[in-house]
């Protein structure tokens, strides 16, 4: 402990220290329906759908995590309701973590460090959906804050649920 002038103490907090180790595509595939069923672009009306999920878990090294963004996007024809492509990516962080509190560690793990990778996958999405033929998809930047409280909320509502009886 630090003392002011006065002669008070002061709790010093940790210095927080957060590093990208590595990055990686732990899995990804791209289905492009409209090149498998000939389909020319000029009948086509995209609508396109963007679902995230998180995942986060310690590592065997101290300080260590591993974070994975999972991104399911699918396009379907707004005339007919055809697929017209499904991108699914995996996109996984490791991260050096230090001064972080333990009660605060869950939240920043789901929030803070998808927020660091977030433009490497929109970069990824674009050049695939663009090498597959179609025009480059930016997506709209991920808020992870709402993500991570819509989750919670889940949680909280499926422990809320009485249990199904047996008979």
């Amino acid at each position: 402990m630090a003392e002011h002038e006065n002669g008070a103490a002061k709790t010093e907090q940790p210095q927080l220290r957060m590093q990208v180790l590595g990055q990686f595509i732990r899995d990804m595939s791209f289905e492009n329906v409209v090149a498998q069923k000939g389909i020319t672009n000029a009948d086509v009306q995209p609508d396109i759908q963007v679902q995230v999920s998180l995942d986060a878990r310690k590592r065997g090294v101290e300080n260590q995590y591993e974070v994975i963004n999972k991104f399911k996007v699918t396009s379907i024809n707004k005339t007919d309701k055809t697929p017209l492509f499904l991108l699914e990516l995996d996109y996984g962080a490791i991260f050096h973590i230090e001064g972080v509190p333990e009660d605060q560690l869950h939240p920043f793990l789901l929030i803070e460090c998808p927020r660091m990778v977030f433009p490497f996958i929109r970069r990824i999405i674009s050049d695939v959906t663009r090498d597959g033929g179609f025009p480059p998809l930016n997506i709209d930047t991920v808020d992870y804050l709402s993500l991570y409280r819509q989750e919670i909320a889940r949680r909280t509502a499926a422990q809320a649920q009485p249990a199904p009886q047996v008979s």
